[in-house]
């Protein structure tokens, strides 16, 4: 059975940050996710993490100023000093945190700015970043985004992706495959996934298209599921959505698969 991570980001919304590490150990979650740890100190989380025995498998890099609407700074001119800083903050939470792997986010493309500028600085940042993490033995990832959730992010095909991934040639760098981004994107999520399996460093999940649950809409989750497991994939599969109606109503879906160990 593919191993499940609940993303305390969108999960368990119902009370608060520091209260979802109890609820999904409670629900039987093995791993956590979440978008952003820095408004909170890294030991208190690491304190959660080992109080109910979770493995902390994925964070972000700081996205710049998020309330204001940056998401994310790795491929923005003028900026790099700026994700120098961030890979330190990063490096010293995933340090205590236990964590194998950070996602660092690209940004919104200014509309000023030619792609191929954007690229290069992209490449640049990344190729830092993936330099600094390796003496950690940390994975850096990146993720291609839809375009219809964050209009204007730099990095939106699996394609784009792994051809970035290419270039660099860093051995610590993989692509972040969010089947729902795939699925709206791309579509034809299992070809794509074969084609690039060996570059794929996590996945996560959500209904297509209101990204509830994955038992409802248009994706084939429990194939999936099974397809993934008889491929012998050994990673986490982030639960990146919103649930419908409360997280715990919601969670049928994972009873079945946990029934299946």
């Amino acid at each position: 059975m593919p191993r499940f991570a609940a993303n305390l980001s969108m999960m368990f919304n119902e009370v608060p940050f520091m209260e979802r590490f109890a609820e999904a150990a409670a629900c039987g979650f093995e791993g956590v996710e979440f978008l952003f740890p820095y408004a909170f100190e890294a030991d208190a989380i690491a304190a959660e993490l080992k109080r109910h025995g979770l493995q902390q498998v994925l964070f972000n890099l700081p996205p710049g100023d998020w309330d204001a609407g940056e998401r994310g700074i790795a491929a923005l001119p003028g900026r790099e000093a700026e994700f120098r800083d961030s890979v330190e903050t990063a490096l010293h939470y995933a340090r205590a945190l236990g964590c194998p792997r950070v996602h660092a986010m690209a940004g919104l493309a200014p509309e000023d700015v030619s792609r191929e500028t954007l690229r290069e600085v992209y490449l640049e940042n990344l190729r830092h970043a993936a330099r600094r993490l390796a003496e950690h033995d940390i994975e850096l990832l990146i993720e291609p985004i839809n375009t219809r959730d964050m209009p204007g992010y730099f990095l939106n095909h699996q394609a784009e992706g792994h051809a970035i991934v290419a270039e660099l040639n860093e051995p610590n760098v993989k692509v972040q495959m969010d089947f729902y981004h795939t699925q709206i994107m791309d579509g034809d999520i299992w070809t794509t996934y074969q084609r690039n399996r060996t570059g794929v460093g996590h996945i996560q999940i959500a209904g297509v298209p209101e990204r509830h649950e994955p038992d409802t809409g248009e994706v084939n989750y429990p194939w999936l599921f099974e397809q993934l497991d008889a491929d012998g994939f050994k990673g986490w599969v982030g639960c990146e959505y919103k649930p419908r109606a409360g997280t715990r109503a919601g969670l049928g879906w994972f009873e079945v698969w946990k029934r299946q160990v």
